[in-house]
């Protein structure tokens, strides 16, 4: 495993912008504490269900603890992932964004946890916060989105809401545009609609980034980074900093919604839409997501990759919602991109 040991001297001035000797060491506490936090909090608001702990070990270097609570009383499944990995050859799917980490060894820890409830009316949530190192590449990455399957604007306006406090106590310029980033990371080409309502996505953050680091550079979340420009030299700590405020901000930003659907009654009309809308979950996270990519051509654990695939799921052909139903609702505004923060009711 390539140590900061091996980082080439430099000038105090400049040192700020490197990872600290004891980063990687930091970063990984962190991000176990996130997963301790987190399960322990879910399990307790479930109520009846139980993490069941499972350790893994990577044979070409490093490895992870994956925790997966089954048929609780709020959330059918819900998977909640450690890992550190580490090697000498990294992935195409990294070179690909970063050709300049080529020919280095790597360093990669994070945390990743996707939620399935049982209830129609809760909403499916995804969290990730991640570290990579690679030579003097380096950067942190992750976020939040939110899919709910039945349309509440004040579950969505609250989520968005909370993960702007977090951001705004660094930059003002985060939440646009990481908000902007996220809906466009989580969107299905194929069906020409969002994942969900989004909330928070940052990739390749680092002290010479711009705020946007994604692949069009001509949509909104590039337009709205062009316009505000380029920020201040951040430094390693300023972004770990703001990373560990994102994660703290999850359990405030989704647990008052879970609390305020899990007991809305529901039928069977309900939950076969449930399960027909997680059929676009497994489209997405098996075409399009990285990290399922990277984990994948890094020989990851695949139970431990796989785990935010939903237990059960179903495809219809050609479905179309009732007109004016609360399924054509979410259609027609919850999958398209929205200024949830602003959201009135006369919106």
């Amino acid at each position: 495993m390539l140590t900061n040991s091996q980082t080439p001297a430099v000038d105090a001035a400049s040192s700020q912008f490197l990872p600290p000797t004891d980063g990687k060491t930091r970063v990984r506490q962190f991000m176990q504490g996130l997963q301790d936090t987190i399960s322990q909090n879910l399990a307790e608001l479930d109520g009846v269900g139980k993490f069941n702990e499972d350790g893994w070990e990577r044979p070409e270097g490093g490895g992870g603890r994956s925790r997966i609570l089954r048929d609780g009383a709020i959330f059918e499944q819900a998977g909640v992932g450690f890992s550190e990995v580490w090697g000498d050859r990294l992935p195409p799917s990294i070179l690909a964004q970063r050709p300049d980490a080529e020919g280095h060894s790597f360093y990669v820890t994070g945390t990743s946890m996707v939620l399935h409830p049982r209830n129609p009316y809760v909403p499916t949530v995804h969290l990730n916060y991640r570290y990579f190192e690679a030579g003097p590449v380096w950067w942190f990455g992750g976020g939040v989105d939110l899919t709910p399957y039945y349309p509440f604007a004040e579950d969505a306006k609250h989520l968005h809401e909370t993960l702007k406090q977090a951001c705004d106590k660094h930059n003002p310029e985060y939440y646009p545009v990481f908000k902007r980033w996220c809906d466009e990371y989580f969107y299905l080409k194929h069906r020409n609609e969002t994942r969900g309502v989004g909330g928070l996505f940052f990739d390749y953050q680092h002290s010479e980034s711009g705020f946007y680091g994604g692949t069009d550079p001509h949509g909104p979340a590039a337009k709205y980074s062009d316009q505000v420009g380029k920020p201040a030299r951040r430094s390693w700590e300023e972004l770990f900093a703001f990373v560990q405020d994102c994660g703290a901000a999850f359990l405030p930003a989704y647990v008052p919604i879970v609390k305020r659907r899990h007991g809305m009654e529901y039928g069977d009309r309900q939950r076969n839409f449930q399960l027909y809308r997680r059929g676009r979950y497994v489209e997405f996270n098996l075409v399009y997501d990285r990290g399922t990519l990277f984990g994948l051509q890094t020989n990851g654990r695949t139970e431990s990759i796989l785990m935010s695939l939903p237990p059960l799921v179903r495809w219809e052909y050609g479905y179309k919602p009732e007109p004016q139903s609360p399924e054509a609702e979410l259609y027609e505004t919850f999958l398209k991109p929205q200024d949830w923060v602003n959201w009135t009711t006369n919106t």
